[in-house]
């Protein structure tokens, strides 16, 4: 199978319930850097969708045989990071297995917040 070339052929390469599982969480990262002022910007890294934020940092999402991961997924504030806790599987990892209901507005708040993150890390690198 060919690497996909853009996140619609990637999220069309699932079966129809994970890419609608894919679909929901790509529509939930991309306006959680609308929402801050950013121009989603999307596109396929290192074999895996991307939402790039600011340019500079990505939040992927990718699907797999037994779940969809979303990484990096850094540190966040309490009690976010606690509530987000179970669903970590290294320390950037996060896992969403297809066994379970994903936490959708769960990873709304985490996008989120890594968004105000990465905006204010790179702030000082977007100068004209």
């Amino acid at each position: 199978m060919a690497t996909p070339s853009t996140v619609d052929e990637y999220i069309a390469g699932f079966p129809p319930d994970v890419a609608e599982r894919l679909q929901r969480i790509r529509e939930i990262i991309v306006a959680a850097v609308a929402t801050s002022g950013g121009v989603p910007e999307e596109k396929i890294r290192y074999g895996i969708a991307a939402v790039m934020l600011g340019g500079r940092y990505a939040l992927h999402y990718a699907g797999w045989n037994k779940h969809i991961g979303m990484y990096p997924v850094p540190a966040l504030a309490e009690p976010l990071e606690s509530e987000f806790a179970p669903h970590r599987a290294e320390k950037d990892s996060a896992v969403f297995p297809h066994s379970r209901p994903v936490p959708y507005e769960l990873i709304g708040r985490v996008a989120d917040a890594i968004v105000v993150m990465r905006g204010a890390q790179g702030s000082e690198n977007a100068a004209g």
